[in-house]
């Protein structure tokens, strides 16, 4: 049987108005205690408070259980903790053969979040160019009509 991995992350959510802030919480949470091969052991959630720029902010902390690493890896790209921290056990054992399939799925995760990025400042940089030309031809516009 494999060992049980407990770990600890923070979940922060910003936003407006405060009851959104709420609410976007709890469904994190929820959606993390729905996550399979995952039991939440622990959830402590603070007090949404105001921020100085008009926006509002809480936090969570989770403690969790999971007999595999590659589930808290996951939970990790899935959910951008601002803070994991593994609790036990205190030495993990993993086989090569898991610790590169583990290191292959990051690369695949950070490879496909690269790609959207570049589509994303691609898709920008056209839009931005339109709005260009939608400026130009809007001037002329105005200076044919004066």
């Amino acid at each position: 049987m494999a060992k049980k991995i407990i770990s600890r992350i923070i979940l922060e959510v910003l936003g407006a108005p405060k009851s959104h802030v709420e609410k976007t919480m709890e469904l994190v949470v929820d959606k993390l205690k729905s996550e399979q091969n995952i039991q939440v052991l622990k959830k402590t959630t603070y007090e949404v408070e105001e921020q100085d720029n008009g926006l509002w902010s809480t936090f969570s902390e989770i403690e969790f259980e999971t007999e595999d690493i590659q589930k808290v890896l996951d939970v990790c790209f899935d959910y951008m903790p601002s803070s994991v921290e593994i609790l036990e056990p205190a030495g993990l054992d993993m086989d090569c053969a898991g610790l590169a399939d583990m290191f292959n799925d990051l690369l695949a995760k950070l490879h496909r979040y690269d790609m959207l990025v570049k589509n994303f400042n691609a898709e920008n940089q056209i839009l931005k160019q339109k709005m260009e030309k939608m400026r130009q031809d809007n001037m002329a516009l105005i200076q044919k009509l004066k």
